[in-house]
């Protein structure tokens, strides 16, 4: 009898997790503060669910949201909001169903979580939208543009003037999100780490991303980095990568992930999820789920052709393209080492071909242009390019879609340098124009 008291306690996460219409969501603060929240309160409404109330949680950066299904049953959901790498703590013991991660899984998370499946399949990592890591400055700074370089250069302290980088300004005062926060993460892998830099100790850190924003706001001297949808009314730097143009983080340019710190925001579900992990999941991927991710701000994955400007350096046959066809928002890109799509590459499959059946241009309309990185070997760049076009034409077949052309660029037009992996990852890709 004495032992009852335990074993009620090693009980309790099993009764939390069955208790029925209980939903925990846990993890990035960048999807947690409203987003989540928000595909949340859309997906009750979907299910038909009656008097959905949303509440501030026992702590900062949490809420919780409550319902009833449409046969009067309690539903309650839980949103931890404390960044990314506490989702994956916290799905791996048990305390949340999904996991909410402005970063992919690391392969140390992947290995420690493999109990719950691969979160690496299509079935476990889903994308819900796509995000920018906007470069931040107070309204009145006259600094337009930056290198990737520079911003490692500023964030790590070896750049602490304005005038170092040609503005006025006096000493730079560096902002960024806390060390949990796939943010920060993001921000980290894609600016610091190429160059074998750490963030500097004096930058003041922050949990949440308005706050950060609106501290930029008060600060003539500040740069921040946070997400498109918390930098408010600070200014917006444009950022350059390697031989690449510098890009500001528009939504087609963040849609097509050309800009330099573009982003992917994702759902981890385990490989037997609860019924209302699997919904919401579905619900997030589907068009009303897609058009509350453009409504919080973030860039949807919706596909829409749009007319490219023509530019000098653009080989002949991409520019008759500009001239008569309208390129879609939508980059096919790989699994890395591989011509094999990824997870959110195989999922824009099934939303270009439903864009197409819809505008009447499945056969003979649509052509792939693949681009690549530079390889020592003449013409294997334009090889490898091409390939890669084939294998996203032989995915569109499957579904009915007839290319009118296939055509491999190799290293032209390139949206990023080549001296990093990540940098070449991201010339690996497949545009889709329209006729």
């Amino acid at each position: 009898m004495p032992r009852l008291p335990t074993l009620l306690l090693c009980l309790l996460p099993l009764m939390a997790m069955a208790e029925p219409g209980a939903l925990r969501i846990h993890g990035s603060n960048t999807i947690g503060a409203a987003l989540a929240p928000a595909l949340v309160q859309g997906m009750l409404q979907a299910q038909g669910a009656t008097a959905i109330t949303r509440l501030p949680g026992a702590q900062a950066n949490e809420t919780e949201i409550h319902a009833h299904s449409h046969d009067g049953q309690p539903i309650r959901v839980e949103i931890a909001a404390h960044g990314s790498s506490t989702g994956f703590s916290d799905l791996g013991d048990g305390t949340a169903d999904i996991a909410a991660a402005s970063r992919p899984v690391s392969d140390d998370e992947t290995q420690r979580l493999q109990g719950l499946g691969d979160l690496r399949s299509a079935a476990s990592e889903q994308v819900i939208g796509l995000d920018g890591v906007a470069v931040i400055v107070h309204p009145g700074n006259r600094l337009q543009q930056m290198t990737t370089e520079e911003l490692a250069r500023v964030f790590s302290g070896q750049i602490q003037r304005w005038e170092q980088l040609g503005v006025p300004g006096g000493p730079i005062r560096l902002y960024s999100r806390d060390s949990r926060s796939g943010t920060f993460e993001t921000f980290k892998a894609l600016v610091l780490s190429p160059l074998h830099l750490e963030l500097a100790p004096q930058a003041q850190r922050f949990e949440s991303a308005d706050a950060l924003a609106a501290q930029v706001l008060a600060d003539p001297q500040a740069i921040g980095f946070s997400s498109l949808a918390t930098t408010h009314d600070a200014k917006v730097l444009a950022i350059a990568e390697g031989e690449a143009a510098a890009m500001l983080p528009t939504p087609a340019r963040v849609a097509s992930e050309d800009y330099p710190l573009s982003r992917r925001l994702y759902f981890y579900l385990p490989t037997n999820p609860t019924a209302q992990a699997q919904a919401l999941a579905e619900f997030a991927q589907s068009p009303a789920g897609q058009t509350i991710v453009a409504a919080q701000g973030f860039v949807s994955q919706q596909v829409k052709a749009q007319p490219v400007v023509d530019q000098p350096d653009m080989p002949p046959a991409y520019r008759a393209l500009v001239g008569q066809a309208q390129r879609l928002n939508v980059n096919f890109r790989f699994q890395q080492g591989s011509a094999s799509l990824d997870n959110k590459a195989l999922r824009d499959v099934q939303r270009v071909v439903e864009y197409l059946r819809q505008a009447g241009k499945l056969n003979d309309k649509a052509v792939l242009v693949g681009f690549g990185d530079p390889k020592e070997t003449p013409g294997r760049a334009a090889l490898l390019s091409r390939l890669r076009a084939m294998a996203v034409r032989r995915e569109l077949a499957r579904h009915g879609v007839e290319a009118r052309e296939v055509t491999g660029l190799g290293d032209e037009l390139p949206v990023a340098g080549n001296h990093q992996q990540q940098g070449r990852l991201r010339n690996q890709r497949v545009e889709v124009w329209v006729y």
